[in-house]
């Protein structure tokens, strides 16, 4: 079972954290390097947008991706 409250808390404290606790670690290393590059964008603007968009999804995605991953196991346990 994943705790959605926590895999949202350790996407928000680093960006694609959540995704790896999830089990989902491609993903995570992905999200963590977007928002490594959006930062590196701010110097052009563009990743004052960029970089809250990438880091808000990450943080959505961890939450949904651990109730998905609980009602699977769920399923599991009772099938």
């Amino acid at each position: 079972m994943k705790n959605p409250g926590l895999a949202a808390v350790l996407s928000f404290l680093i960006c694609g954290l959540g995704q790896i606790y999830n089990g989902q670690v491609g993903k995570g290393i992905a999200l963590f390097v977007a928002a490594g590059i959006s930062g590196l964008l701010c110097a052009v603007v563009i990743g004052f947008i960029l970089l809250p968009v990438v880091w808000l999804y990450g943080i959505y995605d961890a939450y949904r991706t651990a109730e998905k991953v609980n009602k699977g196991a769920g399923e599991n346990v009772a099938g």
